[in-house]
């Protein structure tokens, strides 16, 4: 089973004025320290709702320093249960992210058809088809060629 887990991540950020700045600084804080090994992990601004049901930016700014809530969200493939894929993806994302909390937000089953959809496309990527001959490279033309004979 592939599982498609969102973890809701709380960011701090120093040396912002609003609350923008504060959503970008955490976004960009994020990136490099998932980045290159995690570059599949989707990160995006957490919408928040108060008490009250009126919507909050997902960034508080005091004093020049911020607290950003943001979701992460990948896909983690051949689980048991989507409590294995949590703690998978936890696993994961929390090795890379020191000192920054980590939520369930949500984890559910990816779609067949969208897994489907995807190994199929990277099939017909790898695999050349029938007229594809011409894009092999010159020294392995020859070798087709002998193949034929």
């Amino acid at each position: 089973m592939d599982c498609r887990v969102v973890l809701e991540a709380a960011v701090p950020v120093y040396d912002v004025a609003t609350p923008e700045a504060a959503v970008g600084a955490a976004i960009s804080k994020l990136g490099k320290q998932l980045n290159p090994d995690l570059s599949y992990v989707d990160i995006e601004p957490r919408s928040r709702r108060s008490p009250r049901g009126a919507d909050l930016p997902p960034a508080t700014v005091a004093a020049g320093e911020g607290l950003v809530a943001l979701e992460l969200g990948m896909t983690v493939y051949d689980v048991e249960s989507e409590d294995h894929a949590v703690r998978i993806a936890r696993s994961e994302i929390g090795s890379r992210l020191e000192g920054i909390p980590l939520e369930r937000l949500s984890c559910g089953p990816v779609e067949e058809e969208e897994s489907e959809s995807a190994d199929e496309e990277s099939a017909a990527e790898s695999e050349p088809e029938d007229g594809d001959e011409e894009t092999l490279l010159p020294e392995f033309e020859e070798m087709v060629e002998q193949h034929r004979e």
